[in-house]
């Protein structure tokens, strides 16, 4: 038992000192009084998205930059899964949500900013679609974001009772994760309309041509702020002081017009008590933009540019890849030594741990190992441990796996040939590690291939946790190309390496077939 819980300490150890070192196009740094680390959804242009060069910028991370430089803070910029948003903010492993945050219906559940930008819900559809107003939706499939504000504007507890009976007469409205694959979805036919903030709009209409247009018609108004964690007003009051000295100098005003947004902002007025918070019923609603910053404008599609990215994100995924074989491939040894125990309590935990790793999805364990901590035991992690625990999550899963495979490769050797092992002489040791195992390696090697394989694609799933790996990173260009091309590029990376994957491990079972039987 000893020599099992010194094994298990080694292992978690090892996942930390490997995570405080790990790879990420994202620095990470420890939370403190010189360091603001952002939270934003890094497929959301032009307010936060990762551009051609590899970088992470936007409205809001411009507007984020210039804070931190005025008060001599380091910014850290760190994309997050808009699904954890919350459980990012309350763990403390983001300071704020900076990203087109929605205020309204949210207003009770953050410390925010003022309203900085006056958003607006519109819709866009095909050009030659035949829809020109929100009456001719009727009957029609739409799709919105995921726990976005269009969503709350046809489903939300503060939905008006025009929009609630508008959402009623669809066919069907649809939720997607993210808008990129919105315009996939509107592209191929299999939605009518998107309904989305109106400065995502104007900069998916501008990138895409003159394929589609944004109705006149608005869906709802809004305000975007800063939110902050519940009760944290010193960082709110620091952030807020400096947004307004922007606003007098005219530095907010600069930033906003070199993204095509100087007709959503509102900070000047908001500075004042507001009865309502979501700004004029008046909005932009045509469908010129304004200027947009460079490197966005056109978004030409530059294959060796998207190559040269994405192997950025290659470099993460074999990480995750490595990491996971070198600890899960041993502690699956380990789990199936105790899954095999003659001790029962030993054999009874072990046969609950695989049955736990087995029967829950990945994206749930992951989602555990790092959030847990904090609403477990009220530990605040450092920003590391988000890798760190990506590596902790995949290898405790796949552990479970190599131990059923272990197992039944064991099993399958006759119980003879331990027996004549002993007679000969040989230690329980000598005859698992010169008999069996080498058989086992052998009867075993199909099915570790199959896990490996999956492994592969599973390092996908490192995204809960807002690690930017290979897929990832294609959404996020993806998102800032408007293009499906990034993807397709993902997917021939990701065929490639599992190619190579297969012929190494095929290589391997030929080296070992010298233990078949002739």
């Amino acid at each position: 038992m000893m020599k099992v819980k010194r094994i298990t300490a080694f292992f978690l150890m090892a996942v930390m000192l490997v995570g405080m070192i790990g790879v990420s196009d994202t620095v990470y740094a420890e939370n403190d009084d010189s360091t603001l680390v952002v939270g934003f959804d890094a497929e959301f242009p032009p307010y936060g998205y990762k551009d051609e060069n590899g970088e992470y910028v936007g409205f809001d991370l411009d507007l984020a930059a210039e804070v931190c430089k005025r008060r001599g803070w380091t910014l850290v910029k760190q994309p997050i899964d808009w699904n954890s948003k919350d459980m990012e903010l309350s763990s403390g492993s983001i300071d704020c949500i900076w990203n087109g945050f929605t205020i309204n219906g949210r207003e009770n559940e953050y410390t925010w900013s003022v309203p900085y930008v006056d958003n607006s819900q519109v819709v866009i559809v095909k050009r030659d679609s035949g829809i020109a107003t929100l009456a001719d939706l009727k009957g029609k499939v739409v799709v919105v974001q995921t726990d976005s504000s269009a969503l709350a504007a046809f489903t939300g507890e503060g939905a008006t009772e025009e929009n609630i009976a508008l959402c009623k007469s669809f066919s069907d409205l649809q939720q997607v994760a993210d808008y990129n694959s919105a315009f996939m979805n509107l592209e191929s036919g299999m939605v009518d309309a998107i309904c989305m903030d109106i400065g995502v709009a104007k900069f998916q209409v501008e990138s895409r041509g003159d394929a589609f247009v944004i109705l006149e018609e608005n869906v709802s108004s809004e305000a975007y702020g800063v939110g902050f964690k519940l009760g944290n007003e010193a960082l709110r009051d620091e952030v807020q002081e400096t947004l307004r000295e922007m606003e007098a100098d005219g530095t907010f005003a600069v930033i906003a017009k070199e993204w095509g947004l100087s007709d959503c902002i509102c900070l000047e007025t908001s500075f004042e008590e507001l009865d309502t918070i979501g700004g004029t019923e008046e909005s932009a609603t045509d469908s010129e933009t304004g200027v947009v910053k460079d490197g966005t404008s056109g978004n030409k599609l530059d294959i060796a540019s998207i190559v040269k990215q994405l192997g950025q994100g290659m470099l993460a995924t074999l990480t995750i890849f490595a990491l996971t074989l070198l600890f899960a491939l041993p502690l699956g040894l380990v789990i199936m030594f105790i899954r095999t125990s003659n001790f029962a309590p030993f054999r009874w935990l072990a046969k609950l741990y695989i049955s736990i790793m087995r029967g829950t999805p990945l994206m749930l364990q992951l989602l555990v190992v790092f959030f847990g901590p904090y609403y477990l035991f009220e530990w605040e992690m450092p920003s590391s441990y988000r890798f760190t625990a990506v590596i902790i999550g995949f290898s405790l899963n796949y552990a479970a796996y190599f131990a059923e495979i272990y197992r039944s490769g064991i099993q399958s050797i006759p119980v003879g040939q331990r027996e004549a092992a002993l007679v000969l002489g040989y230690s329980r040791g000598q005859t698992f590690r010169k008999i069996i195992f080498p058989q086992m390696a052998k009867v075993v090697m199909p099915s570790v291939t199959n896990e490996v394989i999956t492994l592969v694609k599973d390092t996908s799933l490192a995204f809960a946790l807002a690690y930017t790996e290979m897929f990832t990173l294609a959404k996020q260009i993806a998102a800032a190309k408007t293009s499906i091309v990034p993807l397709f590029v993902a997917g021939i990376f990701y065929y490639v390496f599992n190619f190579l994957v297969a012929f190494v491990m095929e290589q391997i079972e030929k080296k070992m077939d010298y233990y078949k039987s002739k």
